[in-house]
């Protein structure tokens, strides 16, 4: 029997979810230890979409290698730089100035040597981070930008305030803007457009239609016309939604 008392960072989610975060569980097999009643809550049977709070006490009826931690090591992000310019820091989130070249996760360059990794690595050194203590958090990205994009991406340091920033961004209490440089001069100079964008993951390209189809979805890009030298245009861009390569493939 293993018994853990839930820890703030690992509060306010379902069971279910937080099982297959700290343990090499699936989903069917936590579903199924909640069926046996191998999985209690507070001394009581629980089902897999339970919310937990702090100090809750889950204890764990079942063999111990299936409880094998999947914490996290220092070793997966201590060999990324600490380099990182930070616009604003308290005790709940940190705002970083990407650079263009920067990947934000790890992709299928294989490069460890990505900005959430640079910022846990600084939060570790910091004695911020203890991934030897967390069993389904780490610090995490609110928001992402391409590798060729510079731009504010916000970091969560604790649950709590990844969540409430999700939920702000997804409610579009939290607004991103976008500045670009369009070939031409652009007119009208402020619009709201709409179209529809069809993805081939394949070939990670996208077409844009004036028609609705089964396999394509609804974009609609904001802009106003920030400047014009002459050849091209300084566009400030607001995304209304958020589709692969949607402000290039629009404009």
């Amino acid at each position: 029997m293993k018994e853990i008392i839930v820890s703030e960072n690992d509060s306010g989610q379902r069971i279910d979810r937080f099982l297959s975060k700290a343990f090499p569980l699936s989903q069917g097999q936590i579903c199924k230890l909640a069926r046996k009643k191998c999985i209690k809550l507070n001394g009581k049977r629980c089902e897999p979409n339970t919310h937990i709070a702090q100090n809750d006490v889950i204890r764990l009826f079942v063999p111990d290698e299936m409880l094998i931690p999947k914490t996290a090591s220092p070793d997966e992000f201590m060999s990324a730089s600490t380099e990182i310019d930070i616009v604003y820091e308290d005790e709940n989130i940190l705002l970083v100035d990407k650079p263009v070249g920067m990947v934000v996760h790890e992709d299928d360059s294989g490069t460890s040597d990505t900005l959430i990794n640079r910022i846990k690595s600084y939060l570790y050194q910091k004695q911020e981070y203890h991934p030897e203590d967390e069993l389904s958090f780490a610090p995490a990205l609110c928001n992402r930008i391409d590798r060729n994009t510079c731009g504010i991406v916000i970091a969560a340091k604790n649950a709590d305030s990844l969540r409430i920033l999700n939920q702000k961004i997804r409610d579009r209490e939290l607004t991103k803007l976008y500045l670009c440089i369009a070939c031409g001069k652009v007119e009208p100079k402020s619009a709201l457009l709409t179209a529809y964008l069809e993805k081939n993951s394949d070939t990670n390209t996208v077409k844009i239609s004036d028609k609705k189809t089964k396999d394509n979805l609804t974009i609609k890009t904001k802009y106003r016309v920030l400047g014009f030298n002459g050849e091209n245009s300084l566009l400030e861009v607001d995304l209304l939604t958020g589709r692969t390569h949607q402000i290039r493939a629009h404009l």
